[in-house]
This record gives C-alpha cells, structure tokens and sequence, in this order.
C-alpha cells in the first residue's frame, strides 16, 4: 500500500483521490453556477460610460448565447417613471446585428400586461417604438418583454437606450435610462 507524507500527516493513496476530486468537482460546480446567474440582472458595472443612475435592470431569460432565440426583460423602475408614458422608444447600438419580432413585443405593468396599439421596429434607424392603448401610469413598474428575439451572431456588449414620450406632452422623447446588455 502506497503511502504519502504531507506535513506530519501520513495519507493513503484513495484518500489523496478522493479529496483531489472533491477539490475538481467543487471549481466545476462553482463554474457552472456563475454561468447560470450570469445574465440575471446586472450587477455593478464599472467604466461603463453611463451613470449608475441612469442605468436600468434586465434579464435576458435564456441565457444571452450568440446566435440564440432569447427574451428580453427590460425593467423600469417606478422612480424613472416620473410622468405617464404614450409611447416607448427603444434605440440600440449600429453592431447590434440581431433582429427583434413586433409581433412578440409586449409591455407589463406591475406584472399585468398592456393592451397595444401599435409596435414598430425600424431596421435603419435601430429603434423600436411602442405605442400602448391607454398611457402608462406615472410611478409604475413597467417591464418591456422582447419574445423571440435572434441574438447577433458575434458577442459584445450592447447599450440599449430608453426614451419615452408623456401624453400632451411637448413631442420630444424623454430620456430615461440604458440597458447595458452582454451576449456572449
């Protein structure tokens, strides 16, 4: 039987394997689990160029992979919501290569969904416009939920910019915040 010395400690050679494997199994584990939590809601970020903020919650609920079918949760906070809201305007980055479905865009309100009246997504100007049936409520939680989105088939990170638009109010979008977004 084949023993090892470490320090004064006399160990065999199954006990020298099985807390080697312990020690793999447990980086292993602990990769993975960062992997999971990865693209939950952004932690702190630094040098982003965007003020802490100004910058807005999300989730990416399939994991942000390129060239994947993901949704986009993209969260307002009821503090940025200062006014009622006629319009959202979502504006993102040249590089951003992926494609977005009108069709499966929808807005929530303290988890209820919005009636809309109409969606746009123009490919030139890199904007998605949201037009709800009734304005939103100023002070509300609201979630933009992008469905059956494409990922862009090479990872980066992405600043998406919200802007909104208040009934009545002067036809200038609002600035509200950015949603910092990494695919990889």
């Amino acid at each position: 039987m084949q023993r090892f010395l470490f320090g004064n400690r006399i160990f065999r050679k199954s006990q020298v394997a099985i807390i080697s494997t312990l020690a793999v199994t447990s980086c292993i584990l602990t990769g993975v689990t960062n992997q999971v939590f990865a693209q939950t809601l952004p932690g702190l970020t630094l040098f982003s160029g965007v003020k802490a903020e100004n910058q807005l919650p999300f989730r990416l609920d399939f994991g942000g992979q390129t060239n994947g079918i993901d949704r986009y949760i993209l969260k307002i906070p009821q503090q940025k919501m200062k006014l009622a809201v006629a319009q959202f305007a979502i504006t993102y980055p040249k590089y951003y290569k992926g494609s977005f479905d009108p069709k499966k865009i929808e807005v929530r309100v303290k988890g209820k969904k919005v009636p809309l009246s109409e969606v746009k997504w123009d490919k030139e100007g890199r904007t998605i416009e949201i037009f709800p049936q009734e304005p939103v409520p100023a002070g509300s939680r609201v979630d933009v939920v992008l469905s059956n989105v494409q990922n862009p088939s090479f990872g980066g990170v992405y600043y998406f910019n919200c802007q909104v638009l208040s009934p009545g109010d002067v036809p200038l979008l609002r600035y509200v915040g950015t949603w910092i977004l990494s695919i990889s």
